[in-house]
């Protein structure tokens, strides 16, 4: 009877061993505000991402991937989630963390179902949503020295800030440095920095807010203990102690989001007087839903075509200084004999504006903002050097995800890539859709992109913003709004209508409360 129990026991424990070699890994990359020619693969003649172009080449890159929304909270919760942003409720940024008066993404992330089904799940760099889905991740460290959650508000700049204590200790200003307020260490500012020229004791005599985006030039940190550097040694070290078991882990990069202050070398890889201004800096945008956009009339220097040189140089700086990293994660990878049985997507939550249409940041559907980076490899799944150029959406990748590991019976707002990359969905990718609404309809609430036309409207009859529409194919710098003020826009009417279409197609499907509105507005 012994014998017979020990046999039995055995055969179990066998069993629980090999249903968990039999589970895929999962390594999830992803930027924030890398817009999507910001790659070599994408035709970037200046940028060089050879690690990124690798991982593509290894797998699938997609052409066509869009951002669910142009914003960090919202598109992450889309992300996480796979669905969309009127669902998730994840409107803002601001409230990303707690939402005390309304339930928001109350459903679950792919994490925790990836949990339930016998992974391991860690997570590191930023956050950026709700803090209640975060008790899934098991990382090591789970708060910084003062207490602060690396989940929470500024949770990895504080456990950063307790390894640069140990690693690179802070020194005065040298004249020519103010302090970097993310790494509390001094940086050298270039023109393009809104304090250029000024002293750390006049800038605080000012008493005014120094955000992120006004912070531009030359980080003094050692690369190998850069806010990059350190978010990838973690999600490396993580790769190595979960190589036994199946796992999920997320390396969330903070750049090349602001402030844009890259080290050495990668600040003097790219000469700022070597870098080209975007063709439509100096855009009058007279018949443009956003020309007051992200503070646009108020700063001028992101129309200087000189100065902007400055904001490219350090934005190509920090992209590269990413690309490095994600090869030395990848070859982690390769050493532990894991790439094969590891799938891996590398995306962003939105892109960057850079300048033109001379606006910075992102918040708007034009393409350097809401048109983003999608690459995937999952050796004997995802034939190599395959490229996809149906229309795609963050919201798609919750169900790509849980249909290559396996997961069944969690419907989402999205679908799986997995027909697009194999071919054989023929209808699938025919458009995408954009949105954001929290601003209610004082700019356009949804983007509807077919077949290189693009629709901006917002989401109501009453609404007095412009409608705008592009043909991406004869104007890709956007420059030509063929509706609004076009003497000429009856022209358009059909392409717009047969957007129009594709559009509430979408908010049906999903349930949308604004279907009326869309329905209603005039577009001509």
């Amino acid at each position: 009877m012994r014998i017979k129990l020990l046999i039995a026991s055995t055969i179990c424990l066998l069993s629980v061993a090999t249903s968990a070699q039999q589970k895929k890994n999962f390594l999830f990359i992803i930027t924030d505000q890398q817009r999507y020619d910001a790659l070599s693969m994408a035709g970037n003649s200046v940028l060089e991402t050879p690690n990124l172009d690798r991982l593509a080449k290894q797998g699938v890159y997609f052409e066509n991937a869009y951002s669910a929304c142009a914003v960090c909270a919202p598109a992450r919760s889309s992300i996480l989630t796979g669905c969309t942003v009127e669902r998730t409720g994840m409107r803002r940024n601001d409230r990303a963390y707690y939402y005390e008066d309304e339930p928001v993404m109350t459903m679950p992330t792919f994490d925790e179902i990836l949990a339930e089904n016998g992974y391991h799940c860690e997570y590191y760099g930023k956050w950026h949503s709700q803090t209640s889905h975060t008790t899934v991740y098991q990382n090591p460290k789970q708060a910084s020295k003062n207490g602060k959650s690396v989940f929470g508000p500024g949770g990895q700049k504080f456990v950063h800030l307790d390894y640069l204590d140990e690693q690179v200790p802070k020194r005065e200003l040298k004249p020519g440095e103010l302090y970097d307020t993310m790494t509390k260490r001094p940086y050298e500012t270039d023109p393009m920095d809104s304090h250029h020229g000024m002293t750390d004791a006049e800038l605080k005599a000012l008493k005014e807010r120094f955000p992120q985006c006004d912070m531009h030039g030359k980080l003094q940190i050692p690369k190998e203990h850069t806010l990059t550097a350190f978010q990838a040694k973690e999600t490396i070290e993580a790769i190595e102690r979960l190589k036994d078991k199946p796992f999920s882990i997320t390396c969330s990069f903070h750049f090349p989001h602001a402030p844009m202050l890259p080290p050495e070398p990668y600040y003097s890889m790219y000469p700022a007087e070597e870098m080209k201004p975007p063709v439509s800096l100096q855009d009058e945008m007279d018949n443009s839903p956003y020309k007051s956009a992200n503070g646009r009339m108020g700063l001028p220097d992101y129309s200087d075509p000189e100065k902007i040189k400055y904001m490219v140089s350090n934005y190509y700086g920090l992209v590269k200084e990413i690309d490095d990293w994600v090869g030395k994660i990848l070859e982690k990878l390769d050493e532990l004999g894991l790439a094969e049985n590891t799938l891996v997507i590398f995306s962003s939550d939105h892109g960057e504006m850079l300048g033109a249409h001379g606006l910075r940041e992102k918040n708007v559907f034009y393409e350097e903002s809401a048109h983003i980076p999608l690459l995937m490899r999952f050796p004997g799944e995802i034939e190599r050097n395959t490229k996809v150029d149906g229309y795609v959406s963050h919201v798609d990748l919750f169900a790509t995800i849980l249909d290559y590991l396996k997961i069944e019976d969690f419907p989402s707002d999205g679908e799986s890539l997995r027909g697009l990359i194999e071919g054989t969905d023929k209808e699938y990718g025919e458009y995408v859709v954009t949105e954001w609404n929290y601003r209610g309809d004082i700019s356009p609430n949804y983007l509807v992109v077919k077949d290189g036309w693009k629709l901006m409207i917002p989401y109501s009859k009453s609404s007095e913003v412009i409608n705008a529409m592009y043909d991406l194919t004869n104007d890709p710098y956007e420059m030509n709004n063929l509706l609004g003020k076009n003497p000429e826009r009856a022209l358009y009417e059909d392409r717009a209508e047969e957007l129009r279409k594709c559009l509430l197609e979408w908010l049906e499907k999903n349930g949308s409360k604004h279907i009326d509105g869309v329905k209603e507005r005039k577009l001509i």
